[in-house]
């Protein structure tokens, strides 16, 4: 599989997660290389560790307002820091999952890590290479980072 194929898995994971889940369209911008700096992070995100076939990180991080919504969408009410915990994980769990369906048995994903604020910092494998789908739902603006050797 190819990097664009790669790419376009994730793409699609994004569209059907926020089509089934909170039945509202989200757009992904163009995909593109983080070359010369790391992607930055909001104030939410949540990461899966990549073992196997393949070795890395794919996270998805978004700000408080953009989650809070989602959870109203869902019919949550509950808006804690813990909920919008749950939820980041929840959607970072869930893409990579859609994704390990594309890649097969030997894309292992790990359970969901969070971190909080825009401060934060995620470890990315040795001599890669993130590649940042850009996510546009209502008027808020999240990441998906995908980071595979």
């Amino acid at each position: 599989m190819n990097t664009e194929s790669e790419v376009n898995v994730f793409v699609h994971s994004v569209l059907h997660y926020f089509d089934t889940t909170v039945q509202q369209v989200a757009d992904c911008g163009t995909p593109y290389l983080a070359l010369s700096r790391t992607p930055e992070v909001s104030d939410y995100t949540g990461m899966i560790k990549i073992s196997g076939k393949r070795e890395g990180v794919v996270f998805f991080t978004a700000p408080k307002n953009m989650l809070c919504i989602m959870l109203m969408q869902m019919q949550e009410t509950d808006m804690s820091h813990d909920n919008l915990c749950d939820l980041v994980g929840e959607i970072a769990n869930t893409l990579s999952g859609n994704a390990r369906r594309d890649f097969g048995h030997q894309f292992n994903i790990s359970v969901p890590s969070i971190v909080h604020g825009r401060n934060s910092t995620v470890d990315y494998p040795a001599h890669s290479r993130p590649i940042v789908i850009p996510i546009e739902w209502r008027t808020y603006h999240a990441r998906l980072v995908v980071c595979l050797n």
